[in-house]
């Protein structure tokens, strides 16, 4: 099992900037994949962007040279730096890891953290 838990999320005006975190715990195995996705009020659970154990990103077009994923391996944590924020991105954000133990693909998600891009 693994546990995600976010925090730094708020209300900020559009232009402004927020940086996510998310604490990982449990049995974070070797190749385990880090990200975030994100959910608005009315539409489906999106795709924000990813990291592997070795640092190779991904991220969704919409986000693209605005939002930079890091992480921290020996912390077991995983970061989302929001830059240039619209209001389009305001949704709750979900830490999400994903794993492939002897075949299987696990994947967990944090209770996620409210992000609201409003003047």
């Amino acid at each position: 099992q693994v546990q995600l838990v976010e925090s730094g999320g708020g209300l900020v005006q559009p232009g402004g900037s927020l940086r996510l975190s998310c604490a990982a715990s449990g049995s974070i195995f070797s190749g385990t994949v880090l990200g975030w996705y994100r959910q608005a009020p009315g539409k489906q659970r999106e795709y924000v962007a990813d990291i592997t154990e070795d640092g190779s990103k991904n991220y969704a077009d919409s986000v693209k040279g605005r939002f930079t994923i890091s992480r921290e391996n020996f912390k077991n944590m995983v970061y989302l730096q929001m830059n240039s924020l619209k209001p389009e991105d305001t949704a709750i954000y979900y830490c999400h890891a994903a794993v492939h133990v002897m075949g299987v693909k696990m994947e967990y998600w944090g209770q996620g953290t409210q992000v609201t891009v409003s003047s």
